[in-house]
């Protein structure tokens, strides 16, 4: 989640800053400790400024507020923890809304952790462990169902579920908060940072109208490109293949490959995860990696009971459990990125915030979509691909058509108000014509606004295809020295 974006990696709250006396306000290195002038600080294994006293990190008001925020998210927890030992009888929507608390609590403490491990961790090595780290809430709930699922194929075969049962087959499932929080991504989460920039350059009386990324983003949307672009060839067939799996990893892996060549930055950290970066050297290193595992802990913990919990409540109120899982699960899980996400654009942070949320979207189309063939395999005994049934097979082709069209619009590296709205609107389009037209049509429906977006896409790409064909190149082939500097 990335403050730190041009590595491409999921930060959160990273804020370039600095002190009113022009020291750098949060430091990269492992740290070593030194009197100065009577005072403990932090001094980097370079030569580099020094950082904040400790002393004046313990006691200021600000570290007060967000060890006290730290503490209310582990609080968070708490009650998803003991539902999950206990295992009282309970109303199904009221296990839901707590284990996914609880999720939503442990995504924030994952941030924070992540974040400050960035003082100790090398730029390769944090890339790789962030991007996991940053999709473990979705994985978390996708591989319930794909496990689920591989069982249930075990059982009844390619159905998934019971001759004459009408409940939703898990295998049907696997897919939907990947779809979902990929959709969420891009309708939701550009559209916020666009629409809260504006309206700040409109308070501040300035004439911008549009986000720009760096030269360096580059690489994420030309990686977003190819990523997308097999992704929409995954609705002409029936299962999503080992192969597939193997496909969509090897473009993460050589995405990862290729940023981990970009320079090392000074990560800046605000709210909670300066707190702990600013700690000595052991302490530091101790609560950001206890925060990580019980983050992960309660995670694999509630992740199983909030899936059965959602399904469950659509049953007792005749909700679409497909729906449910569609968009109820990846807004809990998104929840802490969209919200740090806004709050860069908030403070006219533009490029982080956006770059963040692009970042986001090439960890979970490549990472997550393609370990979940591996994990209905195993739970499968097979190798069998995960099956995909008519409306998924629409879903991840209207998923994969806004992802498209995502990649036009940023080929330009900038993102405009206009264009954030056309996402917005198209976004809750597909849910507007649902709505209204017969279910038979449902299909007709998603099909024709995935069209939409394709032949947008392919205007877009048109309109700008200098800048396009510069910005692929860059992504792929341009060092980042040369993009840096020129």
């Amino acid at each position: 989640m990335s403050g730190n974006s041009s590595h491409g990696a999921r930060y959160l709250g990273f804020e370039t800053g600095s002190h009113p006396d022009g020291r750098i306000a949060g430091l990269r290195g492992t740290g070593r400790n030194a009197p100065v002038d009577g005072r403990l600080v932090m001094k980097p294994a370079f030569d580099r400024p020094e950082c904040t006293p400790v002393s004046t990190v313990a006691t200021s008001a600000p570290a007060r507020r967000s060890v006290t925020v730290i503490a209310m998210a582990i609080a968070g927890t708490m009650p998803g923890l003991l539902l999950r030992v206990t295992q009282p009888t309970m109303t199904h929507w009221i296990e839901a809304l707590i284990f996914g608390l609880a999720i939503i609590a442990s995504a924030f403490l994952l941030a924070w952790g992540a974040e400050a491990a960035q003082v100790d961790i090398s730029a390769g090595l944090s890339i790789a462990v962030l991007a996991f780290i940053a999709v473990l809430p979705e994985y978390a709930v996708d591989m319930v169902f794909a496990w689920k699922g591989g069982h249930a194929f075990k059982a009844h075969g390619a159905s998934c579920r019971a001759k004459g049962s009408t409940d939703e087959s898990p295998c049907s499932l696997a897919l939907a908060n990947m779809t979902g929080s990929n959709r969420l991504l891009i309708g939701i989460g550009w559209a916020l940072v666009v629409g809260l920039a504006w309206w700040q350059w409109r308070k501040r009386g300035m004439a911008d109208r549009e986000i720009h990324l760096e030269r360096t983003n580059s690489v994420e949307i030309a990686y977003l490109a190819v990523a997308s672009s097999y992704a929409l060839t995954l609705p002409l067939k029936r299962t999503l293949t080992l192969i597939d799996g193997a496909v969509l990893v090897a473009i993460f892996i050589a995405y990862t490959l290729r940023i981990a060549k970009a320079p090392s930055e000074e990560p800046h950290l605000v709210g909670p995860a300066k707190v702990i970066g600013e700690l000595p050297t052991r302490q530091r290193r101790s609560t950001y990696m206890a925060l990580l595992l019980f983050a992960a802990f309660v995670i694999l913990a509630c992740a199983e009971h909030f899936a059965e919990a959602l399904v469950d409540t659509g049953k007792a109120f005749g909700i679409s459990e497909f729906l449910l899982v569609q968009w109820l699960a990846p807004l809990a899980s998104e929840a802490p990125e969209l919200l740090v996400a806004g709050m860069f654009a908030w403070r006219l942070k533009t490029s982080g915030g956006l770059s963040m949320l692009v970042s986001s979207k090439v960890n979970q189309w490549t990472l997550l979509v393609g370990t979940l063939p591996v994990v209905f395999a195993f739970a499968s005994g097979s190798l069998h691909g995960l099956p995909l049934d008519g409306a998924q097979r629409e879903e991840v082709f209207l998923t994969g058509a806004q992802a498209a069209f995502a990649v036009a619009v940023l080929a330009s590296l900038s993102l405009s108000v206009r264009e954030a709205i056309m996402l917005f609107v198209l976004f809750w389009a597909q849910f507007i014509v649902g709505a209204v037209v017969p279910s038979r049509w449902h299909a007709a429906e998603r099909i024709g606004v995935g069209v939409v977006y394709l032949c947008l896409a392919v205007t877009f790409l048109i309109r700008q295809r200098v800048q396009a064909r510069r910005t692929f190149r860059d992504g792929f082939r341009t060092s980042y020295h040369e993009m840096v500097e020129g």
